[in-house]
C-alpha cells in the first residue's frame, strides 16, 4: 500500500498559498532593485567624498555600499528570473535555486572587500592624515539616510534569504555610516586623527559578520539541513491516527521560500479510503510546518524493515 501525492494536492487551501507567494516575489524583486539603485548612489557620494577629503572611514563605507548595491542586483536578478521561470520537465522546481546562490556569492564577495578596508586601515595607521570633518560628516549623514530608507523598503513581512542577505548588509552599512559620524566628531573634539582607521577597521568587522551570517543561511540550503526540528514533526506525524511509526523521512529547502519533504510511513490501516485520510493528514502536519511539496509513502509494517527501505533506494 502506497500513496504519493503532493503537498497541495492534499490541501486545496495551499494553492491559495503558492499564488500569493508568487506575488510576493514580485513585489521583493522590485524593493531589491530600489535598494540596489540607492546604494549604488550612495556609493559614489561617500567614495567621492573619501577621496576628496581624506577619509579612510569613508572609503571603506562607500566600498561597503558597493559591494551591497552588487550583491542587491544580483539577487534582484535571480529572484526575478526564478519568479518568471515556471518550470519544465527538465527543471521541475523552475530556477528558485538561484536565491541561495546569489546569496552565497553575496556572501563570498564581502571578503575580499575586509581584505581592502584592512589593508587601507594599515596604511593610515602607519601615516594619519588630515581629513575635512564638515564635508566628510555631511556625506556620512547622507549614507546613513540612504541606509535607513533602504531598511523602511526592505522591512515588514517574511523575508526571503536574498532579502535577509541585504537586510544584513544594510544593518552593516548603517553601523558604518554612524561609526564614520561619531568618528569625525570625535577627531574635531580631540584631534587624534588615528580614530579614522579605528573606525574603519571596526566597519571591516561588522561586514565580516554579514559575510557570515549570509553565508551559513545559504550554506545550510546547499548542504540540505532541515529547515526545522525534525524529530517534532516525527512525533507530530506519528500523532496521526493510522500512523504505526514515521521511519525514513526527510525535509530540505530548494530556496528560503520552497520546503520539501519526504516520509516512509508504517501503518496498520486496510482500505484505500484510510490510506487516503490518514495521507492528507500527514499532509496537513507537514504544511503546518512550512513544507510546501511533500510526498508520503504508506506501507504496512515489515518484519525486515531495512530489506524493504533498501529496495527502494532509501536506507542502507
Amino acid at each position: 500500500m502506497s500513496g504519493d501525492s503532493d503537498a497541495t494536492q492534499a490541501d486545496p487551501t495551499h494553492d491559495d498559498h503558492s499564488h500569493d507567494h508568487g506575488h510576493e516575489t514580485s513585489s521583493s524583486s522590485r524593493e531589491l532593485a530600489l535598494v540596489a539603485g540607492l546604494n549604488l548612489l550612495g556609493f559614489f557620494g561617500e567614495l567621492t567624498g573619501g577621496v576628496l577629503f581624506g577619509s579612510v572611514a569613508l572609503i571603506s563605507d562607500a566600498v561597503h555600499m558597493l559591494f551591497d548595491a552588487l550583491a542587491y542586483v544580483m539577487a534582484f536578478a535571480a529572484t526575478y528570473v526564478a519568479d518568471r521561470y515556471e518550470g519544465s520537465n527538465q527543471w521541475s522546481y523552475g530556477l528558485h535555486r538561484l536565491e541561495p546562490m546569489a546569496a552565497f556569492l553575496n556572501g563570498v564577495l564581502l571578503i575580499p572587500m575586509v581584505g581592502y578596508i584592512l589593508w587601507e586601515t594599515y596604511q593610515r595607521f602607519l601615516n594619519p592624515i588630515a581629513i575635512g570633518t564638515v564635508p566628510t560628516l555631511l556625506i556620512a549623514i547622507g549614507g546613513l539616510a540612504i541606509n535607513a530608507g533602504s531598511v523602511y523598503i526592505l522591512q515588514g513581512g517574511e523575508m526571503s534569504l536574498n532579502e535577509k542577505g541585504a537586510f544584513y548588509h544594510l544593518i552593516g552599512d548603517a553601523g558604518g555610516s554612524i561609526a564614520v559620524i561619531v568618528s569625525v566628531l570625535t577627531i574635531e573634539v580631540t584631534g587624534i586623527r588615528i580614530i579614522d582607521p579605528v573606525t574603519a577597521a571596526l566597519i571591516a568587522g561588522v561586514v565580516l559578520w554579514s559575510a557570515g551570517k549570509v553565508l551559513r543561511g545559504s550554506g545550510a540550503i546547499f548542504f540540505l539541513k532541515t529547515p526545522f526540528e525534525p524529530e517534532g514533526v516525527r512525533t507530530d506525524m506519528e500523532a496521526v491516527d493510522g500512523v504505526d511509526q514515521v521511519e525514513d523521512w526527510h525535509a530540505w529547502q530548494i530556496c528560503s521560500q520552497i520546503t520539501v519533504a519526504t516520509a516512509h510511513v508504517e501503518t496498520s490501516v486496510e482500505t484505500m479510503t484510510e490510506a487516503e485520510t490518514v495521507t492528507q493528514q500527514i499532509h496537513h502536519v507537514l504544511a503546518d510546518h512550512g513544507v510546501d511539496h511533500a510526498t508520503v509513502e504508506l506501507c504496512p509494517a515489515y518484519d525486515d524493515r531495512h530489506t524493504h527501505l533498501n529496495s527502494h533506494a532509501h536506507e542502507v
